[in-house]
């Protein structure tokens, strides 16, 4: 029973790893390797964020941000999810 109880515990575990190995994972080839997708998006949006930064100190709105690391955070989430949805689609 207790063999039965495992190999069901494992089955289930495994069905999460089915998504893993698909044909189609997100990678693309830069300078000569193939990097992840998701550390483009995360390497654009931080890139992104230091502009919108920029921008917001030469217009004066940094100035009056409440909490100017949360909302600096979010403005990279949100550009590099968006990047992510646009670019490839997940």
């Amino acid at each position: 029973m207790q063999l039965r109880k495992l190999g069901c515990g494992l089955g289930l575990l495994s069905l999460g790893l089915a998504g893993c190995a698909g044909p189609a994972s997100p990678s693309m080839p830069l300078f000569g390797a193939y990097f992840p997708a998701w550390l483009i998006c995360a390497a654009v949006a931080v890139v992104g964020a230091v502009v919108v930064r920029a921008a917001f100190i030469k217009i004066g709105l940094d100035d009056v941000l409440p909490v100017r690391l949360l909302v600096y955070s979010a403005l990279a989430a949100l550009i590099g999810l968006t990047l992510a949805l646009t670019v490839y689609g997940r």
